[in-house]
């Protein structure tokens, strides 16, 4: 009995230590152009420019996601976020998803890959620094990407 009391404890500061997450709202706009709709890799990096975390892939034929080739080889084409319809010319994708505050302002990256069929890949189109600084400040892309932001 005398036991259970600090491992009851133990257990309670244990959860306590749970690290802190924020929402974290990413929008990604299209420039307009001729053709189908995009295919888009939304992805944090870590310092290394290895894979953290799949945010979200834009575009419904797996066939297709072998064309957002950066993310394609960090991941192994497995995806650990959430998918969806392609995202069309002049228009926006925005997503949220919740981020260790460990994570930000820690040299972590937000990417954007794009593909369209029949058209050019476009690996890196946009990428920020996930950091307090840049939240709510456009990037611009260099490719299908009109801009990047994130708001915290």
């Amino acid at each position: 009995m005398a036991l259970a009391l600090p491992l009851g404890l133990a257990g309670i500061l244990a959860h306590s230590a749970v690290a802190e997450a924020r929402p974290v709202r990413i929008t990604t706009t299209l420039k307009p152009y001729g053709g189908d709709g995009a295919y888009l890799a939304i992805y944090i990096t870590d310092p290394q420019g290895k894979l953290a975390k799949t945010v979200r892939i834009a575009g419904g034929k797996a066939k297709y996601h072998k064309h957002l080739s950066a993310w394609n080889r960090l991941s192994g084409g497995k995806i650990d976020g959430t998918t969806g319809a392609s995202v069309g010319s002049g228009q926006s994708l925005t997503v949220s998803v919740e981020i260790a505050d460990a994570l930000i302002d820690a040299g972590y990256q937000i990417r954007v890959d794009s593909a369209v069929e029949n058209e050019n890949d476009v690996p890196g189109d946009a990428v920020t620094p996930l950091a307090t600084a840049g939240a709510g400040k456009a990037v611009a892309g260099r490719g299908y990407v009109k801009s990047l932001t994130f708001d915290m």
